[in-house]
């Protein structure tokens, strides 16, 4: 691991200057891990020797500075030399040969073993920089040859087993076995990496003399930013000696570009300085990293330490990279095996949900029962559909009114979209509300199912308490970090334990995608039935249209037949008083009270009809003024009662003040016919408020009625009553309900036999377009 950097003020560290690694004439800041520049070091590690040449002619323009011990001449009698001047023609033209042949240059290439007069035998690495080419040369030491067959038995003997090994963690845990044996390091692990870069080790080896730290994690600041693209462009580092001194390269900048020389693909690359003494905090002289890079990302490790120096040869270097890239090939394998079967899973439940959605009428009610599916499409606990101002909630849930807030969250903070989706696994980080809830929705997943409005629905997942073991404290860097003081490694890695909250099992990238089809799924089906109410809505307002004109029509035209019936019967019976029987008078004056209440009814019939013609006119009304007429009316009519009247302040509403009058006439009108059994009728009208509307009651203490037939009363020709008990036409309260919802408001009744009545509606605050 590379070493986490922290500022220590209290605390001095005996290590190499910093900046002595990075000679350059602009004084380089180093208070910052994540922008310290470990590919520009300056230097390398002097088990080997670089030399940098230009492009054509390979003319050498800069050395490490060991290079002139190597060849024993100054520095000066070696640049401006020729390659082949130096190393021989036959080496040079191997050089050159290799590095025609790759295709990624930058890409370290095995030039092979050149044997220099004098000097011993070199492993020759190539790589191309810019226009430049480094070259770089690591001794072999021929009087200990190596002896390879037992290394092809063991990785021939790896790449048998890895192919029936199905789990992660047992060929995590067989490989750093493999690893151990070939390179004879003290300590071998494999740590993987999570979503915040977190590393903990899932395998180890080790000899009983090295610390474990198996299941421990190391925080994301061990290894920084800059530290693991080269991880993820280098496959293998190699640290032999961490007492090493650094050979710098002379000279110091690039002579063609006048800047520091890249040493980002160098073998031999130069340690930074934070990252040695992180080594030997660590109790680690010798080191050795194998990534294990996975669809581009580094998702983990094998670290090798010994606690004393240890070289290992190119060729076992080699083997062990192409170990590495093995390992990583079948791990992707085996994640990739297990995501395809839980996505055939989560396909399997989504056609399951969406075949449920499917057959019912109505969005919301068969979302309701397929509550089940819907939580288990996505392993959720809890469930929320937010759509055309309802807030529905399935399992375990915050209440409907702390959805409400989060979805407002959401469309301001997420977008109206939320990206058209969002998800998190810590809520309440993101979103400090919802800490009071997080025991069942620290994790939560929402779609858009509209692009206009605040239509979601959200899975909820409940907190998971974990127990998480560091490799040291991972606060130490934030509660050192304020002052900015040069940079040092974390001193200790003792075991230390934090219990973790306020967190919910991760959302997989499987997950999110299904609920993206899931988003899509549904504006499908929601769109497919909008269209198909928008269809009915037209059938039936033409239908509308016609039944109001085909009413309209009728009883206008039955206005006038009635007032004839009506005028000819009385006068029959005036004409004819002394000459017609006592039956046929009896008979006129039927025909007469009935042709009245014909008329009666057409005249109503007709009211009806304009109700749904006629245009609102809304302004500020009083209803004070509004309730004072109706009652004024309806007193004229029952002047000989005794009625007490019990009517509260009202509140001013923009309302239309005749349609609005005409429905509190009725309902009046209705509570003192309905009382006028009663010896004292007793009639209030009272208001409330509330958020989005005015609410007004008429009650009374009249004959009442059984609410197993309230749903009759607003229904045109609908009574409770028979005719010889109570006058009307059924057609009153039809109308109240017709006003009140052309405002956008609500009209409904209780009441109780012979215990009274109360008839109430609601007017919006604001009126519907």
């Amino acid at each position: 691991m590379l070493a986490a950097c922290t500022s220590i003020a209290s605390v001095t560290i005996q290590m190499p200057n910093p900046a002595s690694q990075y000679p350059f004439s602009e004084q380089v800041d180093l208070t910052e891990c994540d922008r310290e520049p470990i590919h520009i070091p300056g230097s390398i590690q002097p088990h080997g020797f670089l030399l940098s040449v230009s492009e054509g002619d390979c003319v050498i323009q800069q050395i490490s500075a060991n290079t002139a011990d190597v060849f024993g001449m100054p520095a000066a009698g070696i640049l401006g030399q020729r390659l082949e001047s130096l190393i021989g023609e036959k080496g040079a033209d191997a050089v050159a040969t290799a590095l025609a042949a790759t295709i990624e240059q930058n890409d370290p290439i095995y030039v092979g073993i050149v044997e220099l007069t004098d000097i011993g035998c070199f492993d020759v690495i190539a790589h191309c920089v810019g226009k430049a080419k480094l070259v770089e040369f690591e001794p072999v030491d021929r009087s200990h040859p190596a002896d390879f067959r037992s290394l092809y038995s063991l990785l021939g003997a790896f790449l048998k087993r890895v192919a029936h090994v199905s789990e992660v963690e047992a060929l995590s845990d067989y490989a750093v076995r493999v690893l151990r044996e070939v390179t004879g390091f003290g300590r071998v692990f494999l740590y993987v990496f999570d979503h915040n870069d977190d590393s903990q080790v899932i395998a180890e080896t080790l000899e009983p003399s090295y610390p474990s730290y198996i299941g421990q994690r190391f925080p994301a600041s061990d290894i920084p930013a800059q530290a693991r693209k080269l991880y993820t462009t280098n496959p293998i580092r190699l640290i032999p000696n961490a007492n090493y001194q650094p050979s710098p390269l002379v000279p110091p900048l690039d002579p063609v570009t006048n800047a520091p020389t890249d040493l980002s693909h160098a073998v031999l690359r130069a340690v930074s300085p934070v990252h040695v003494q992180y080594m030997k905090n660590m109790g680690t002289i010798a080191s050795m990293s194998i990534s294990l890079v996975i669809k581009g990302r580094l998702w983990g490790m094998i670290s090798c330490h010994n606690a004393t120096a240890k070289y290992l040869p190119f060729e076992v270097r080699t083997a062990c990279e192409q170990l590495g890239q093995i390992l990583a090939l079948r791990i992707e394998s085996i994640i990739e095996g297990k995501d395809y079967a839980y996505r055939l899973a989560l396909r399997g439940k989504l056609v399951s949900l969406l075949a449920a959605l499917s057959q019912g009428d109505e969005f919301v009610s068969s979302m309701g029962h397929a509550s089940a599916d819907l939580l288990n499409l996505m392993n959720a606990t809890g469930a929320a559909l937010v759509f055309e101002g309802r807030t529905i909630l399935f399992g375990d849930t915050p209440d409907a009114t702390e959805v409400t807030k989060l979805v407002e969250w959401l469309a301001v903070h997420k977008g109206a979209e939320a990206g058209e989706v969002f998800h998190t696994r810590a809520l309440s980080r993101d979103y400090p509300a919802a800490e009071r809830y997080r025991t069942c929705a620290s994790g939560m997943l929402a779609v858009a199912i509209s692009g206009n409005y605040q239509h979601y629905v959200i899975w909820f997942r409940p907190e998971v308490v974990r127990t998480v073991e560091w490799a040291g404290n991972p606060e130490h860097k934030a509660m050192l970090q304020k002052e900015a003081t040069p940079l040092s490694p974390r001193k200790s890695f003792e075991s230390w334990r934090q219990t973790v909250r306020g967190t919910s099992d991760p959302w997989q990238e499987s997950e999110i995608e299904t609920a993206l089809e899931f988003r899509g799924a549904i504006l499908g089906i929601v769109l497919a039935r909008a269209e198909e109410m928008a269809a009915l809505a037209d059938e039936l307002g033409r239908a509308n249209k016609e039944l109001e004109s085909f009413s309209y029509s009728v009883s206008h035209d039955l206005r006038a037949p009635m007032r004839h019936i009506v005028g000819y019967t009385d006068l029959l019976l005036d004409s004819q008083a002394g000459k017609l029987d006592e039956q046929a008078n009896r008979h006129l004056r039927y025909v007469g009270e009935a042709a009245r209440f014909a008329g009666k009814l057409v005249d109503d019939l007709l009211s009806f009809s304009q109700m749904g013609r006629a245009a609102l006119h809304p302004k500020a009304t009083d209803m004070n003024s509004i309730v004072k007429n109706a009652v004024k009316r309806v007193q004229t009519e029952a002047k000989d009662r005794t009625i007490h009247w019990k009517i509260d302040p009202l509140p001013t509403i923009e309302c239309d003040p005749t349609f609005i009058e005409l429905a509190v006439f009725n309902l009046v009108a209705n509570a003192v016919k309905y009382s006028r059994g009663r010896e004292v009728a007793e009639i209030s009208i009272s208001s409330e408020q509330s958020d989005d509307a005015f609410i007004f009651h008429v009650r009374d203490n009249g004959v009442g009625f059984s609410m197993e037939y309230a749903h009759k009363l607003f229904a045109v020709f609908q009574r409770l009553h028979r005719m010889d008990e109570f006058e009307g036409t059924g057609i009153g309260l039809a109308n109240v309900r017709r006003i009140v919802e052309r405002h956008g408001g609500h009209a409904w009744a209780e009441g109780t036999p012979d215990q009274g009545a109360v008839f109430s509606f609601s007017i919006p605050k604001t009126l519907p377009a």
